[in-house]
């Protein structure tokens, strides 16, 4: 087990933090990490409803105890997502890590993480 300022924030036993990939990152994927000791990162962009996706996070709760976070995606998109939804269910179901990736979060959604106390984290791509 690694002891650093990554591990401490995120409660992890790795400063290993699974990255996000479309169409991989399914709750499986996600526990996997987890479990293994990392911080897996469930896609919100995988799912076309809120709905469904509150059940990714419970199928991720089912399969892990551990820590993980959810990835709000704000690149650029064919079909819009609604973060503020996905945001809703994050904050219902208890998820404590929120990665933010492509463009800054909108600042009404910025005040919303802070106010749910959740862990954020912005991941910058190249």
């Amino acid at each position: 087990m690694f002891k650093t300022k990554v591990t401490e924030k995120l409660g992890i036993q790795y400063p290993i933090v699974g990255g996000t990939m479309m169409w991989v990152t399914t709750p499986e994927f996600t526990a996997a990490i987890s479990n293994a000791g990392g911080l897996g990162v469930l896609a919100s962009a995988l799912y076309k409803s809120a709905d469904a996706f509150a059940e990714a996070v419970d199928r991720l709760m089912d399969l892990t105890d551990k820590p993980f976070a959810v990835n709000l995606n704000f690149f650029p998109t064919m079909v819009p997502i609604d973060n503020s939804e996905y945001l809703e269910v994050m904050v219902r179901k208890g998820v404590k890590i929120v990665e933010t990736s492509g463009h800054h979060a909108p600042e009404e959604l910025c005040g919303r993480f802070k106010q749910a106390g959740l862990t954020w984290i912005h991941k910058c791509v190249g």
